[in-house]
């Protein structure tokens, strides 16, 4: 600490607002201001920190103006999205959350990081640990979904792919867990729009994927852009200075996002970026991204009393500090120094986005056409989606390349070379030309199975990608019932960054298929699964609705007085819809069969202290190899709060051969079963406990076992 100690003392108030203020590399809008003189800022030391930059000769250029020109020669801290990979792009967090699998979650985070290092980059503005139960909130595409044990695994591995062993390294890069908190609540799933949650819903569900974060080391902390029951998350002091700072300790860097310290004026909360500076310093926000209040506000609220000084020294010195854990004053131009080594190392990341891809697929339903028949000699291939490389990327693509993406019609050609594939587009994804249908449908009519590829835009979910109803845009609903009424087999792709409402399609498609959007190897992990050359394994981390009026759904309901009974008129239910979601949460269909039996638990009660190893026998009863998935739930069922229906306490998988059978085991520390009772303080109560394993959140599918919770 005694280079930060020097710096600090050699510092003019100017130099260090500079190290507490982001500006953009590039002229790449992500929002409504853009950067400009840039380079003279660095050399003045009015900026310290930059976005929105990449390539190694770019980063080292811009590096060399702050450590060769800038009177304290302070390296810059340089940050990039990188969601879902960065030249090899993966699927979207949400179809990666698919594989309820860690292993490659970390995988996955770790390759990105190797190629945004080579590209100078030492940041990246990601995981995304928001739970989202919205799908009209375009933002659900870049998360793990709806559930709160998911979403913090997902935070666990992302940050130990990103950062590595050691952040120093060349290849590793800070991450950012983002964005705190509730910001997946907004308002009719408006994208920036005010969240109004209980105190009871953020303790349980928003907060603990970035309690997680903070646990598995996360560098920095990004506040959303909404506010939360009123209060600006950017501005929010019981949550970013309390909560994060003296509840967890967390010591690591909190950066504003893009422009959001400037719009506390347009909150209602600050009236000059004086005010609004001041309010996310005090808060504990340390880099203000790209708004420039820190420089235009901060000197003006010193003046006034509305901060201190050694507040700003206590943000500066996280600042320099996340700096030095990078290596950056050491080596300022060890990231982007050079390529990756191996080129052989880029054909691996290649072929593990292929491996993710495929198991991000989800199979919702299928009567038997899939996986293709070999004996299939005229296939038509319909639909907007069939051959749209740089939509395979979905939103936030980083640096990968559109032409770069194998598409539908690329994969399946390749794949089945005996076939006769006969691609026609039909319409556009969401344009007003229908004279593409009866092309289309000519094409059907000689064609022994249809497989429709239809869906959204990759521009359609992400930041600002709200849909009041997220359904298929367009006239693609209108291509999908001419093509259906031929009676053609028909096998619906669906490419999305959300659940989409798709009932039509589940009536009459002899098979769907949630594809998302999966990156640069979309049209072989597609192939892989339609041929059969994989058996799917992807599982829905999020609920699909029947109809937007279900919305928000998510499968962990609390109990209510009066259950839906399909006699009971005055219960909890729809006059003209059943309640049941289209798909529950966990769905997934695989070409083989799985039973489970023998449910059972190492005792028969527990006191708090214990672990409890629930163990189910599962059997594959299908004529090919396969891997399952199981979920393990709890259900308090008397206590003082009222409790969800089912709660996920963990999740396990096994891979059998035909005929086979095996053990799955789930180990269950006793202190997860505890909820927040009326004080929020965390409570096991003595009591009956139902543990229940199956494939899904769907109860019906599930084996249930009770269980005692002694008294201390």
């Amino acid at each position: 600490m005694k280079r930060i100690d020097k710096l600090l003392a050699a510092m003019t108030i100017e130099e260090k607002i500079g190290q507490l203020s982001m500006a953009a590399g590039e002229f790449i809008v992500t929002g409504p201001v853009l950067a400009g003189e840039v380079a003279e800022g660095v050399r003045a030391g009015r900026i310290g920190n930059l976005l929105n930059l990449r390539g190694a000769e770019e980063a080292r250029a811009i590096q060399r103006v702050a450590v060769e020109e800038s009177r304290l020669k302070i390296p810059l801290l340089i940050g990039f999205d990188v969601l879902h990979g960065h030249n090899t792009i993966f699927p979207i967090p949400l179809a990666e959350a698919a594989l309820f699998d860690p292993h490659f979650w970390e995988l996955s985070a770790r390759a990105a990081a190797i190629e945004a290092a080579a590209d100078g980059i030492a940041m990246t503005f990601a995981p995304m640990l928001d739970i989202a139960r919205d799908p009209r909130w375009g933002r659900i595409a870049e998360g793990p979904g709806e559930d709160p044990w998911v979403a913090a695994r997902f935070a666990e591995a992302k940050v130990r792919g990103f950062q590595g062993s050691n952040l120093a390294a060349a290849d590793a890069i800070a991450a950012t867990a983002k964005h705190f908190c509730a910001y997946g609540a907004a308002l009719a799933g408006r994208d920036y729009a005010s969240a109004d949650v209980s105190e009871r819903l953020l303790h349980e569900i928003y907060l603990p994927p970035f309690a997680a974060a903070i646990a598995a080391g996360c560098a920095a902390i990004m506040p959303g852009f909404n506010d939360l029951n009123g209060v600006p998350m950017t501005a929010h002091v019981p949550l970013l200075r309390d909560w994060l700072r003296r509840q967890h300790g967390f010591e690591g860097v909190i950066i504003s996002d893009y422009n959001a310290i400037a719009e506390l004026l347009n909150h209602g909360v600050a009236a000059d970026l004086a005010e609004a500076a001041a309010a996310a310093l005090q808060a504990g926000v340390d880099i203000d991204m790209m708004s420039d209040a820190y420089r235009q506000g901060l000197p003006t609220a010193l003046v006034r009393g509305l901060v201190a000084m050694d507040q700003i020294d206590g943000s500066v010195r996280r600042v320099l500090a996340l700096k030095e854990r990078l290596g950056l004053f050491d080596d300022p131009f060890r990231r982007g120094a050079s390529q990756p080594r191996d080129p052989r190392e880029a054909t691996v990341r290649r072929e593990l986005a292929r491996d993710i891809a495929r198991r991000a697929i989800v199979v919702l339903t299928n009567d038997g056409v899939l996986p293709f028949s070999r004996e299939l000699r005229r296939i038509a291939l319909i639909g907007p989606l069939a051959d749209a490389g740089a939509e395979m990327r979905g939103p936030w693509p980083a640096a990968g390349d559109a032409d770069d993406c194998v598409t539908v019609l690329q994969a399946l050609t390749e794949a089945l070379p005996n076939a006769e594939i006969v691609f026609e587009r039909g319409v556009g994804i969401e344009d007003d030309d229908v004279s593409g249908i009866a092309p289309a449908l000519a094409v059907c009519r000689g064609a022994d199975l249809v497989l429709l590829c239809l869906g959204e835009a990759a521009a359609m979910s992400g930041e600002a990608a709200s849909r009041a109803n997220p359904d298929l845009p367009g006239h693609q609903a209108e291509l999908a019932q001419a093509v259906l009424d031929q009676g053609k087999p028909t096998v619906a792709l669906v490419f999305s960054g959300r659940p989409l409402i798709i009932p039509m399609l589940v009536e009459r498609a002899r098979a769907v298929v949630a594809a998302w959007f999966l990156g640069a190897e979309a049209g072989h992990a597609v192939a892989d699964v339609l041929t059969g050359a994989f058996n799917p394994t992807g599982r829905l981390p999020v609920t699909w609705p029947r109809h937007i009026g279900q919305v928000p759904i998510f499968y962990a309901e609390r109990p209510t007085g009066r259950p839906a009974g399909a006699n009971e008129l005055y219960a909890s239910k729809y006059l003209d819809m059943p309640t049941e979601p289209l798909f529950p949460f966990g769905h997934g269909l695989s070409y083989s069969r799985f039973a489970l039996a023998n449910l059972r638990a190492s005792s028969e009660s527990f006191w708090l202290g214990d672990e409890i190893i629930v163990t189910v026998d599962v059997f594959n009863e299908g004529p090919v190899a396969g891997e399952e998935t199981l979920f393990l739930f709890a259900r308090d069922m008397v206590a003082s709060v009222a409790r969800p229906l089912l709660e996920l306490k963990g999740v396990a998988k096994i891979a059998l051969r035909a005929g086979e059978s095996g053990i799955v085991q789930f180990p269950l520390p006793v202190r997860s079963l505890r909820f927040l009772d009326v004080t929020l303080r965390p409570r096991l109560e003595p009591g009956e406990f139902r543990l229940s394993v199956g494939p899904s959140a769907d109860p019906r599918r599930h084996l249930t076992i009770a269980l005692c919770a002694l008294p201390d």
